[in-house]
């Protein structure tokens, strides 16, 4: 088992910066990918950013250039730097990990941005 406790979200203006963290415990090993994925009102989740093993990203074309994944090299942390955040950006932000065939979620996060 993975457990995931995502931080940081917030409120800011449009045009901000926020940082969101997640917390890993539990099982760690053999997580494949750790992901970002966002939920807004009414909409699907979709996908925001990926984090392979071999350090491979992977963004949606909606966050490139502006948002980045990364993880601590004890790989219990995973981070989402967000910048230049638009209205549009507003969701409940969930960090994800996939180990072998089980994929752990965490609960989530709130991100509002203000235009």
């Amino acid at each position: 088992q993975v457990q995931l406790v995502e931080s940081g979200g917030g409120s800011v203006q449009a045009g901000g910066s926020l940082r969101l963290s997640c917390a890993a415990s539990g099982f760690l090993s053999n997580i494949n990918t750790v992901a970002w994925h966002r939920q807004a009102p009414g909409k699907q989740r979709e996908l925001v950013a990926s984090l392979t093993s071999s350090d491979r990203t992977n963004y949606a074309d909606s966050v490139k250039g502006r948002f980045t994944i990364s993880r601590n090299n004890a790989k219990t942390m995973v981070y989402l730097q967000m910048n230049s955040l638009k209205p549009e950006d507003a969701a409940v932000y969930y960090c994800a990990a996939a180990q072998q065939r089980n994929t752990y979620w965490g609960r989530g996060t709130q991100v509002t941005v203000s235009s």
